[in-house]
């Protein structure tokens, strides 16, 4: 049997040996960058049954439910974060009543408010009594904002975001920032995006009495974080594509250096998938590879008014909640929400993938509901599930909006560098990149394998040349499963040193295997560099 795989394998590499000839391409200069399969970016060619596969968070339990009575069937535009100690969640209290159809609900209708909770792990949750903010005659709540509070700039704290500035020069006093918008369109003068200020995270106040935004429709979550790569703040923010209201709602952008006040946006530009509406944007630089920004937009379909005559439309959970909401406007029961997943490298223009992210899944009940998926603004790392494994990312998203007395937030995880891996099948297939200049003495790669599936690891010249030493053969086959594995060639061992500052392109060989990210750094740790002793 192992003959036979040692054939099956030397086949497919004596294939991809054949290998046409690379074009000459500018070297990509990535120093000591972690970088992320999630495009095509950094890819030169591939071979064989090879593709970029996008991945998929796994759902894990109910984190909280927002069944205070401050809260209700409508808490959205959430934001997650890690900030001393603690991982910190932002949420809006809101109910929808029989008026937006909604039949079951109990909760009486309430003024709109912004909420918060923490946690010590990033799966139990609780909700502080902060003081703050009085809720019918009592403040024992964990409301800390309210629409007395915002007033004249916000007619209610409902679409904010809330981020850590890491500006270097951000003052220590206003390191949180939380991104608030005014979507009245007769109030000409404070339509827009404004921002306040807090030290703690809890208690803010405006940081400015202008609007830095003005230029967008901004009736969803609308988000600013500070871009390291750029040096700038980046803000996304809703408008409609070919005019309101009939327009395809999509993600406009601006940059600036002063959060403050920020020039006319423009619209981010996606090649694919254009009919496609974007509800909301969720843009962030990813927190291992800061250059990349990555999106998790929730996608809004509306089936459209046929679709009543359709066994699948009916077939869905809560039919009758469904028809209920349809009486005040169609689109309330035909439409369902997704989550997507959008990739940029400079900002304006992104990498749209098509297929879901986040599907509605199977339950039977409190799913496949227009508000449902929307995933929260923020990625954190937490401990794994599995308990001896690496760190994974959490996510939380939405269940059972708009309907009933409450809103459920469920945490799903996935792998670090999880979210698109380059994917060969068990017949083998192969990927160059393109030139790359890095900065360092080592390379380590994020992957997985099947039980008999491996990876290899070839340094070439920039005309597909491999270097001595480098090679294929000279390589060790590399399987398992692991974050951060050294690579290392039977000569050279680990230290690529002799190549840094010079232009060479990456063979990755694979079968039954997945390669999510690669990064050149310093020397490998004691432990690794006891593999190949």
């Amino acid at each position: 049997m192992l003959n036979v795989r040692r054939r099956v394998w030397a086949g497919v590499l004596s294939v991809m040996a054949a290998w046409p000839g690379l074009t000459a391409e500018e070297a990509v200069n990535i120093g000591g960058r972690r970088e992320l399969f999630v495009d095509r970016a950094l890819i030169g060619k591939t071979a064989g049954d090879l593709r970029l596969a996008l991945h998929h968070p796994e759902r894990r339990e109910i984190v909280l439910e927002t069944d205070k009575p401050w809260e209700g069937n409508a808490s959205g535009y959430q934001s997650v974060l890690y900030a001393d100690g603690k991982y910190r969640m932002y949420y809006r209290g809101m109910n929808y009543g029989k008026g937006m159809g909604v039949s079951d609900t109990t909760v009486e209708d309430h003024e709109w408010v912004l909420c918060y909770a923490e946690s010590a792990d990033g799966i139990r949750w609780t909700r502080p009594e902060l003081g703050i903010c009085d809720f019918h005659g009592s403040s024992a709540n964990n409301i800390i904002l309210n629409g007395a509070m915002v007033k004249p700039f916000a007619a209610n704290p409902a679409c904010t975001a809330v981020f850590i500035d890491t500006n270097p020069a951000c003052p220590a006093d206003q390191r949180f920032k939380l991104v608030l918008t005014n979507e009245d369109r007769k109030d000409a003068e404070h339509f827009g995006v404004h921002v306040m200020a807090s030290e703690d995270g809890v208690h803010f106040t405006m940081l400015t009495k202008k609007r830095c935004i003005s230029d967008g429709m901004f009736d969803s979550q609308n988000t600013i974080f500070w871009d390291p790569a750029a040096k700038k703040y980046r803000a996304y923010y809703r408008y409609f594509r070919d005019g309101f209201p009939q327009g395809i709602r999509d993600i406009m952008t601006s940059a600036s250096e002063d959060i403050a006040s920020f020039p006319p946006g423009k619209p981010v530009a996606r090649e694919q998938g254009k009919e496609h509406a974007l509800y909301t944007n969720q843009m962030q630089p990813y927190y291992r590879a800061p250059h990349i920004i990555l999106g998790f937009p929730m996608r809004y379909c509306d089936r459209g008014t046929n679709a009543w005559a359709w066994p699948a439309l009916s077939a869905l959970p809560g039919v009758e909640n469904r028809q209920a909401r349809s009486a005040k406007s169609n689109r309330y029961g035909t439409a369902v929400t997704d989550g997507v997943l959008l990739v940029s490298r400079d900002g304006e223009n992104v990498r749209l993938w098509e297929e879901a992210f986040m599907r509605p899944g199977p339950r039977a009940r409190e799913s496949w509901v227009y508000g449902d998926n929307f995933i929260f603004w923020g990625l954190v790392e937490t401990a794994s599930h599995l308990g001896d494994a690496p760190n994974e990312i959490s996510l939380y998203s939405t269940e059972g909006y708009w309907e009933g007395n409450s809103t459920k937030i469920r945490r799903s995880t996935l792998r670090l560098d999880g979210f698109v891996s380059a994917q060969a099948s068990a017949a083998g297939g192969e990927l160059v990149t393109k030139p790359l200049i890095f900065a360092g003495t080592a390379l380590s790669i994020n992957f997985e394998t099947g039980g008999p599936g491996e990876l290899r690891v070839e340094i070439q010249d920039p005309d597909g040349k491999p270097l001595p030493g480098f090679t294929l053969d000279d390589g060790f086959p590399i399987f398992g499963d692991h974050i951060d594995f050294p690579v290392a060639w039977k000569r050279k061992g680990t230290d690529v040193g002799a190549l840094a500052g010079k232009p060479v392109r990456l063979r990755f060989t694979l079968r039954d295997a997945d390669l999510y990210a690669f990064q050149f750094g310093g020397a490998v740790n004691a432990a690794a560099s006891a593999v190949y002793k």
